[in-house]
């Protein structure tokens, strides 16, 4: 099972890595990478945790004035299309995808105390879901995969001292 947490500051050289991958990315697709894309990229990587359409808004306003609610959404929707971002339905929000390179069956394990989100891909757990869906003639529309509880520091923090 690959597992990433998304919680917490990323270094600073992990922006141009990803703005290295976001480019790379819209030119194998005929795109171009624009400056508010690369706005909305800089703030998902620097965020402590998943961030709202209008979060990201908030937090762009100041360098662009002209952002709007309607111009966030098409940006995270067209970077959701390259698989560069991920929505967290139970939260309404956004993360950026911690491995962009290839389609991927991802599910989420979210601290509802903290915040922190887990991106994990668990190959028995997307058959699991295939099945499922297949045993009830259900055909799947979105296979991501959201679990809410609580972290392993959350949890040490509720027991309190042994």
């Amino acid at each position: 099972m690959m597992r990433k947490s998304i919680k917490g500051r990323a270094a600073p050289e992990d922006l141009p890595a990803a703005l290295h991958r976001l480019e790379t990315l819209c030119r194998e697709r005929g795109q171009r990478l624009t400056r508010q894309r690369r706005a909305v990229v800089r703030q998902l990587l620097a965020a402590d945790r998943a961030l709202s359409a209008y979060e990201l808004l908030e937090r762009l306003r100041p360098e662009d004035g002209r952002a709007t609610a309607a111009s966030i959404y098409r940006t995270l929707d067209f970077l959701m299309e390259l698989g560069v971002v991920h929505r967290l339905e139970s939260k309404r929000s956004f993360i950026l995808c911690r491995h962009p390179q290839a389609p991927h069956r991802v599910q989420f394990l979210i601290c509802r105390s903290c915040g922190e989100v887990i991106e994990a891909e668990d190959a028995r757990l997307a058959a699991a879901t295939e099945r499922l869906g297949d045993r009830l003639g259900f055909a799947l529309d979105q296979r991501i995969v959201e679990l809410t509880g609580l972290c392993g520091r959350c949890r040490t923090r509720e027991a309190g001292p042994s």
